[in-house]
């Protein structure tokens, strides 16, 4: 379903001669593919699923704000800008994301469920929010809520 509508952008933006998605949607498409190649190993020929997408379009998001905080270190504001306007498009084909009260209920259900009792289990409690919650919630703002909890 995501591949369709990442093509269905592609086709709309090239239409709608608007670069900056088109570029972005092939960057996007690009990453797809090869995440495509390197599950074949594993017996994965129809392409990852959507959860692995998900999963990669949340890292391609982390990557361009860690490089808006460089160029803006370095001064290349014009260049942070671009950046946020790709995190702008990646961002339509993401489920809407958990907001902070969501996130620190969806945590204390995974901990409950999993039993964890102090930060020893921070690896399988992040294990189980990215399995159950890919795609929807920021793993880094979790991150902090679940060393919070347990710690």
């Amino acid at each position: 379903m995501l591949r369709q509508q990442l093509n269905d952008a592609l086709k709309a933006a090239m239409l709608g001669k608007d670069t900056r998605t088109v570029s972005t949607v092939r960057l996007i498409l690009a990453a797809l593919k090869d995440r495509d190649i390197a599950a074949r190993p594993r017996g994965v020929t129809e392409g990852i699923s959507d959860d692995e997408i998900l999963s990669m379009l949340q890292s391609m998001i982390k990557q361009r704000r860690e490089s808006i905080a460089l160029y803006e270190q370095g001064g290349r504001l014009e260049l942070a800008q671009q950046e946020a306007e790709e995190i702008t498009i990646i961002q339509r084909f993401l489920p809407v994301q958990f907001s902070a009260e969501e996130t620190l209920a969806a945590v204390k259900d995974i901990i409950a469920e999993i039993g964890a009792q102090g930060l020893k289990d921070m690896g399988r409690t992040m294990a189980a929010l990215k399995e159950r919650y890919a795609g929807r919630m920021d793993f880094t703002k979790a991150s902090a809520v679940v060393k919070q909890q347990l710690g």
